[in-house]
């Protein structure tokens, strides 16, 4: 079972990776250099996620298409999108939103990479109702979606 404990670390852990990406590379870049960074530093971490996911969406147990990816999906519980925008505005927040209820997860965060301090300003934490948690490897496997294979050979 996952815990609120859990959940804090976990969001510590990733918050403390995306700050160590931003001291190291910087604002003003695109989105993506970010993301492979990221990627990087969370595995170095020994964090497992997805990434570039597709969230399903699930009707009367039928799976609709939709063109919906989650850029980070870490541990099966935490949804993390990344930005690089002015500030963080509602659509962003809609966008983290429906992709938790999508998957069930407990937390989500937007990180904004174009500020000066990623705690301060550029990052916005999100909880869903924790009791309505699922494990998200069965969803996972069941959509056959991309794994962290670095992982997997370390």
């Amino acid at each position: 079972m996952i815990t609120q404990k859990y959940l804090d670390e976990l969001t510590y852990e990733v918050l403390g990776a995306s700050i160590e990406v931003h001291k190291i590379i910087g604002k003003g870049l695109l989105e993506n250099v970010y993301h492979q960074c990221l990627k990087e530093e969370l595995s170095q971490r020994k964090l497992n996620f997805f990434t570039e996911m597709k969230v399903p969406i699930l009707y009367k147990e039928k799976e609709l298409i939709a063109d919906f990816r989650c850029d980070l999906f870490v541990e099966n519980c935490l949804v993390v999108e990344l930005k690089t925008v002015s500030e963080i505005n509602s659509i962003h927040q809609a966008q983290l939103l429906t992709y938790m209820k999508l998957l069930k997860a407990p937390k989500g965060i937007i990180i904004n990479f174009n500020c000066f301090n990623i705690f301060k300003e550029g990052q916005k934490t999100f909880v869903n109702d924790i009791s309505n948690y699922c494990q998200n490897i069965r969803v996972a496997a069941m959509f056959n979606l991309q794994v962290n294979f670095n992982l997997l050979f370390n």
